[in-house]
């Protein structure tokens, strides 16, 4: 996939920067660069001499977004990797703590319009999904090989399917005769599995299935979960992090582990002295999640489902 191919609408540009408040000599982690358009918004803010690194799991993500960035020069250093291995990665670059996160979860609107990616059933393709293509299992390499159990199991915890046993079932049954390696084949399983799954509705009966998939092969929960926390400890004093999540699931991680740093005691309240030595390492920016603006969901309609989450690294 080429560079110019590789297209990304960033979310929430102005809230980010609002949140983020880059300055000149300030450094900053894009866990998730996409195509470097937030990664170029916080570089032109922090001019002449701010820094930032930018890491994703995703070659073709990468290779457009050094294209965006190339004007920047040195100040700008891009990695292939995961945002929840930052804490290894950035020692390597001599970087031990910076002023601002950000992480823009999700797949990017290339990644769900590229049909040879098979994140979405619009057109028939390999049931692939996995956001770094150079590296573990493809959704049919899970289809092929998971349990009902297991398969039901991600259905219902990553899609909130109330038909996974169900599907998870039929799926079982249909690979016994031949596997399941299309995104066409698998969405008329589902369609044909679930109840009313030819009525006209709102959204195909295969999408939280797709979804749930998505989750499980990129393992994006738990890298939800491990990115912020490690992301926490990169912070400096002062430092902020900005997360934009696109569904409940990760938008939860982020607001109780917020809830959780903002804390300073965590005792019992009925004991009449703190015991737990607990101090709190982050303040809540955002009193209420922010979502993007009516005129932004116009023209990117995939911004509705957005929601950010900022706060800032207590001394």
């Amino acid at each position: 996939m080429s560079a110019s191919e590789f297209r990304h609408l960033s979310v929430m540009p102005k809230e980010v920067l609002a949140y983020l408040a880059p300055q000149s000599g300030e450094v900053f982690l894009d866990g998730t660069l996409g195509g470097g358009g937030h990664a170029r918004l916080i570089l032109e803010a922090s001019a002449p001499d701010g820094r930032l690194i930018g890491l994703d799991r995703d070659p073709a993500a990468l290779n457009k977004a050094s294209e965006v960035l190339a004007p920047f020069g040195e100040r700008a250093v891009l990695r292939h990797g995961n945002f929840a291995e930052a804490n290894q990665i950035l020692p390597m670059l001599g970087v031990d703590r910076v002023d601002g996160i950000l992480l823009d979860l999700g797949v990017s609107s290339h990644q769900l319009d590229a049909e040879e990616r098979g994140f979405s059933f619009r057109a028939d393709a390999p049931l692939d999904m996995r956001m770094d293509t150079t590296a573990g299992q493809t959704a049919a390499d899970v289809l092929e090989s998971a349990s009902a159990e297991e398969l039901a199991r991600i259905f219902r915890e990553y899609g909130e399917e109330r038909w996974a046993g169900r599907i998870a079932r039929r799926i079982v049954a249909t690979r016994t005769e031949k596997p399941l390696l299309t995104t066409g084949q698998l969405a008329d399983l589902v369609r044909d599995t679930v109840p009313g799954g030819y009525k006209p509705a709102r959204i195909h009966p295969a999408t939280r299935v797709f979804q749930a998939l998505r989750i499980h092969v990129n393992g994006e929960l738990d890298h939800v979960a491990q990115g912020i926390n490690r992301g926490l400890e990169l912070l400096k004093p002062g430092g902020r992090m900005v997360v934009i999540s696109f569904h409940s699931l990760e938008d939860r991680i982020v607001k109780q582990f917020f809830q959780r740093q903002a804390q300073s005691c965590i005792c019992p309240p009925q004991l009449p002295y703190c015991s737990c030595g607990q101090k709190a390492k982050l303040e809540i920016l955002t009193r209420k999640a922010v979502r993007a603006s009516e005129e932004e969901i116009a023209d990117n309609p995939r911004a509705r489902s957005a929601v950010l989450r900022a706060a800032r690294r207590l001394d």
